[in-house]
Formats: structure tokens, sequence, C-alpha cells
């Protein structure tokens, strides 16, 4: 799983980076199912948090979160993410079976 991140309007801080890392931990069990994370962090009013997973079988799905405070936004972000990855994981489990 390669993750990838690009900040547009700001300069990521490596605290906010490590953060980001850290949170990436919880979909540890994932690293099969997902071939990238491409995450794109843009600061205008406030933070726009969006991340584009593209799945080994093919799928690909585009998240976005808004919040004023970029570390709430990447948990926001962490967390559908989360959902998302389970959600597409039960779908193929459901067609093989």
């Amino acid at each position: 799983m390669t993750v990838d991140v690009r900040s547009v309007h700001f300069e990521l801080s490596q605290v906010n980076r490590d953060f980001l890392d850290r949170k990436l931990e919880r979909l540890a069990y994932a690293k099969d199912l997902v071939v990238d994370l491409l995450f794109a962090l843009t600061h205008e009013k406030d933070f726009k948090c969006e991340c584009t997973v593209n799945f080994r079988w093919g799928a690909q799905a585009h998240l976005v979160e808004h919040d004023f405070e970029l570390t709430a936004g990447i948990d926001k972000l962490i967390d559908r993410l989360e959902q998302k990855i389970a959600k597409e994981k039960g779908k193929v489990q459901d067609r093989k079976a």
C-alpha cells in the first residue's frame, strides 16, 4: 500500500504528517486490499481533506471531509475511510461466497 500526501496552499508540518501516519496504522489490516491512498489536504477558509483509495480489484473510492482544524479533518477522514474499506471488503467477500 503506497501513501501519497499532498498539501495545497500550506506547508504540512512534520507533526501533522506524524499524526496522519499514526492514524493510518488503524488501516494496517487493509494493506493487502488497498493498492494506494492518495491524500490531498487543502487550506482555503477551512481545511479540505480528500482521499482517493484504489483497491486491488479495480474499485476506487473518493472521500472528502471539511473542518476548521487539520487534525480534526484528518481524524474524520480516517474514520470514514475505515468504514469504506470495511464495506468494500464485505462486498468482495459476499461475491466470493
